[in-house]
């Protein structure tokens, strides 16, 4: 199982490339993925069915207990099937509904495919935290799906929509998870559903994980993010919107069912919500004109229709939900996928526009029709056989309250009726003659490929209703985990002869017929019935609240004054900590102000650059006064005997001094404002109480331990566990290996943000590059440009801006600076350095580039884009974990490899290499990220502001 997930992440990383060489082509190859996941799914179907459940484990994060924990039983079997099947076909589907040059295919598939793999991670999840981390991945790349390109104004408010709700529901839930795995003692949901528990914890972690499911599955209130979402490609809505994601919320409450329906508050929320959304979907599908929207509308009403089937906590409805669901994918996923037939080759999904497709698309309209006669419940359509179970098992009281059972019958009923209703809209928008309207021409008429998904799942809906049987060993695997309500329990079948289930279905199909017939005058009722309020205005209205709110709170709040922040924090610092340490911290029973005198010397040097600092008035002066109190540390350092730390807190403060010197030129020269000595006078006493208290508590810290400290073994475990001598390099990549993967990630995410606040027109801008024949593409520059350069661009520079002595130190050392900053990523295992360092190095060479040649040489020397290195080293950490589990250990274990070779000799290497190697690239891309926003970009616009005039008899410089 963990292999199927790996091989979709890695499908899900390879498709932008593959769609690149073969362009649509490529979703051919792509289908294959989930083409294998439901091929070993079915071959697992045998163990299912006899009652074994197929179970994997593999151990995540140790300390904290997390294992990735998989299971296989009936209902996540049923579920994968959807998964990996419906999606297989989706992906065929999409080598035709794309064309050749379509822009930003590339991401789609990669997005999709990832999707993919986090739906099958979803139902396969034993683990809850591991279930509530694929369940967001399936919210990440839905957002991604339906924005698509982001250019769409409609398509980023309704990605954004979805996001914010599905969101919001998945951290209700993730803290009803957390409360339920306290209280049951478990966090394996096999094992918190066979014994749940009870108490005010366990209700009110059921009440948040409803609130997870019933958003995440579209229930009134929060249904009307599903038909925004149709902005998404039509491959989506089929795919997420009919057979995968919104059914998520659905294989929740299925799973939790056998444990919880008995939870108070679980029925009436599953039951009211439910039949709630079936009536308002089914009711809103009848006043759509877009085909598509009247699908999603009624999507909304079957996942109503769903959720009191698998909620309702008896046997006889669970199976008759199961099979309901398998219905609803089969024939919903088809009805989409025809829609997208239809606009592709029509070019329009308005049903006023639409007349005599079915004799120009026979074929089309026989798919559509089969499918249409499953989703209203016409025999011999396997959906028939799931609604006429479920009015079977209302019948004969499927619930504890035999008035509850008849409530909700009589709502079923009218909301069958309602599908019945919409379903004929449809089928009629779309492939009937319309009296007054011309027949549609098409513009490209599908071919045989395009038509295959949908036909496929066409026909399984045909085939399964009188196969029925053979689906209810399955169903029933499931279905047994609950207790048996009705006194009689039928399995699924086509036929159960004269009975009353059978005369409501005919009601449901007479009634949508009589509500079509009257579609003429149903439709002006609805419009006089109309109300002015929405939940779709609603959302918008209290999103705009909150951000009045979060104005005034801001504007109340944060008055623009950096001191006042700092000082508040500060302060907060001194009156609680500082407290607390005045009263109750063990003091140091002696105290030794340094171990040699030049501690004290460096201390002084540091002081004295602080003092000058406050009175320094030119801004970039006070910069270099505050970076030798950073320079002091590190000699510091130094003498304690940390080169590790020493070299890094030099190349950080080295950087930081660069960037702070690419920002004051957008500041005037001098620190103008001047604050009175009463304010001065309160931050100098502000100032230096920090300062004390902070050396108080490093005193205080060291004097209270007692106890060995751990770091007594790190020398020995080093080695032995993570093969190296370097103690701090060891630590970073093998012992603390999670922590360092997250401060690499938020350095990704620090330098997304720095870049997006600076560009203007895209997230990295351009690299500023020669043109093929040679000559520079920079701004028009006044002046000839020297016929001797010891540097590619210096050329684009004004001369006035050149250093010929900068240039040659720059030429010399460039490249053995990056030499040296290899050799401090490979040494660092066991030597000072390792790919933080390295990557500073390195970072620190382009620096040089820059400033010695401007933006044109740093394009020169960096002809990449920053986010690619980003992207890249983050993916290379990452993928280092899995490594580490292909190997046989742990999550970012490393793994020891040994070997002879002929000419090396003896042969070490240590698999966290990789892991530093991924840290040197992101610490590159930071640096590179900074000089092209903060550097190169301010240069382009700075030039852009600036325009050249030029005097009589000058040359202008390309």
């Amino acid at each position: 199982m963990l292999a199927l997930l790996l091989v979709h992440l890695v499908a899900g990383v390879l498709a932008p490339v593959l769609v690149r060489w073969w362009g649509r082509q490529a979703f051919l190859l792509l289908a294959l993925v989930p083409a294998a996941g439901f091929v070993w799914t079915m071959l697992h179907l045998r163990a299912v069915l006899a009652g074994d459940d197929v179970r994997e484990s593999v151990s995540w994060i140790p300390a904290l207990d997390l294992d990735v924990a998989l299971r296989l039983d009936a209902l996540a079997l049923t579920f994968a099937a959807l998964v990996t099947g419906v999606g297989a076909l989706v992906f065929l589907y999409c080598a035709r509904y794309f064309e050749p040059d379509d822009e930003g295919t590339g991401r789609f598939a990669g997005n999709l495919t990832a999707f993919a793999g986090s739906m099958l991670g979803l139902v396969l999840a034993d683990d809850m935290l591991l279930l509530y981390v694929f369940w967001e991945l399936t919210t990440v790349f839905s957002f991604l799906l339906i924005g698509g390109s982001g250019r769409r104004l409609a398509a980023r408010r309704a990605a954004s929509q979805a996001l914010i709700l599905t969101t919001a529901g998945g951290l209700a839930m993730l803290v009803g998870l957390i409360v339920i795995g306290q209280a049951s003692g478990s966090f394996l949901l096999s094992e918190v559903v066979a014994d749940p528990g009870s108490g005010g914890a366990m209700v009110a972690g059921t009440a948040l994980v409803l609130a997870g499911a019933v958003t995440k599955s579209a229930m009134v209130p929060f249904h009307f993010w599903l038909p925004a979402a149709m902005e998404a490609p039509t491959p989506v809505s089929a795919y997420l919107h009919a057979a995968a994601m919104v059914k998520a919320g659905i294989y929740l409450v299925a799973r939790l069912a056998p444990g919880f329906a008995d939870v108070p508050g679980w029925r009436p929320v599953v039951l009211g919500l439910g039949l709630a959304t079936m009536l308002v979907g089914g009711y809103r599908a009848l006043r759509q004109n877009d085909l598509k929207l009247l699908l999603a509308f009624g999507t909304v009403s079957q996942l109503g229709f769903l959720l009191v089937l698998v909620g309702a906590g008896s046997r006889e409805l669970a199976a008759a939900g199961l099979a309901m669901t398998v219905a609803h994918a089969l024939f919903k996923s088809t009805l989409f996928l025809t829609v997208g037939v239809v606009d592709h080759s029509t070019g329009t999904r308005d049903l006023r526009k639409l007349s005599g497709l079915a004799r120009r698309l026979p074929v089309l309209a026989g798919i559509g029709l089969l499918a249409g006669a499953s989703m209203a419940g016409v025999p011999p359509m396997f959906g028939f056989v799931g609604k006429e179970a479920a009015f079977t098992a209302l019948w004969e009281g499927g619930l504890p309250s035999r008035a509850a059972a008849a409530g909700e019958l009589t709502g079923l009923v009218l909301g069958s009726i309602l599908t019945a209703a919409y379903t004929l809209r449809f089928l009629w928008g779309a492939f009937a003659r319309k009296p007054g309207v011309a027949p549609t021409e098409l513009a490209h008429p599908p071919g045989a490929l395009f038509l295959t998904a949908p036909a496929l799942l066409a026909v399984l809906g045909l085939v399964a209703g009188p196969a029925s049987p053979v689906l209810a060993p399955l169903v029933d695997g499931y279905a047994e985990t609950l207790p048996l309500l009705a006194p009689e329990y039928e399995e699924l079948a086509l036929w159960h002869g004269l009975q009353p289930a059978l005369a409501l279905s005919a009601v449901t199909l007479l009634g949508g017929a009589a509500l079509f017939a009257l579609r003429t005058p149903l439709n002006r009722l609805q419009r006089r019935l109309a109300v002015g309020a929405s939940a779709d205005e609603g959302y918008w209205n209290v999103v705009q609240g909150l951000d009045r709110l979060s104005v005034l709170v801001t504007g109340t709040t944060q008055r623009g004054s950096l001191p006042a922040y700092l000082g508040t924090i500060l302060v907060v610092v001194l009156a609680l900590p500082g407290t607390i340490l005045l009263t109750r911290a063990p003091w140091p029973g002696e105290w030794r102000a340094w171990d040699t005198p030049v501690q004290a010397m460096v201390g002084v040097v540091v002081i004295t650059a602080a003092l000058l600092a406050l009175r320094i008035r030119q801004r970039l002066s006070a910069v270099l006064v505050v970076g030798v109190t950073g320079y002091g540390s590190a000699v510091l350092f130094v003498l304690q005997g940390a080169p590790d730390l020493a070299l890094t807190q030099f190349l950080v403060e080295t950087l930081t001094l660069v960037v702070f010197v690419l920002v004051l030129r957008k500041l005037p020269k001098d620190i103008t404002e001047r604050h009175r000595p009463r304010e001065r006078a309160v931050r100098g006493v502000i100032a230096v109480a920090v300062g004390a208290f902070m050396g108080v508590v490093g005193a205080v810290v060291l004097a209270t331990r007692t106890a060995t400290p751990v770091s007594a073994d790190y020398p020995e475990e080093a080695f032995e566990f993570g093969g190296g001598k370097n103690i701090v390099n060891v630590t970073l990549v093998d012992i603390r290996a999670w922590d360092t993967l997250g401060e690499i990630s938020l350095l990704v995410v620090a330098a997304t943000g720095v870049a997006s606040l600076v560009f203007l027109r895209g997230r990295t801008g351009g690299v500023d590059r020669f043109s093929d024949d040679g000559t520079p593409r920079p701004r028009p520059q006044a002046g000839r440009a020297p016929r001797n350069r010891w540097l590619a661009a210096t050329a684009t520079l004004d001369p006035a801006r050149r250093s010929v002595v900068l240039e040659v130190i720059t030429r010399i050392l460039f490249h053995t600076i990056t030499v040296f900053s290899i050799y401090l990523l490979f040494s660092g295992h066991n030597e000072p350095g390792g790919g933080f360092a390295g990557g500073l190095v390195a970072g620190l060479a382009l620096v040089l580039r820059y400033l010695a040649g401007g933006r044109y040489e740093l394009g020169e020397a960096a002809p990449v884009a920053p986010g690619l290195l980003l992207g890249a080293g983050l993916l290379f950490a990452g993928g280092t974990g899995v490594g580490g589990l292909l190997l046989g250990g742990e999550v970012l274990q490393t793994a020891i490899l040994e070997t002879d070779l002929p000419v090396f000799g003896h042969i070490k290497l240590v698999t966290s290499l990789f892991f530093d190697i991924g840290v040197y690239l992101i610490v590159v891309g930071l640096v590179l990220d900074v000089l092209r926003s903060l550097g190169a970009e301010l240069d382009r616009q700075e030039d852009e502001s600036d325009p050249v005039e030029l005097e009589p008899g000058e040359v202008v410089v390309r």
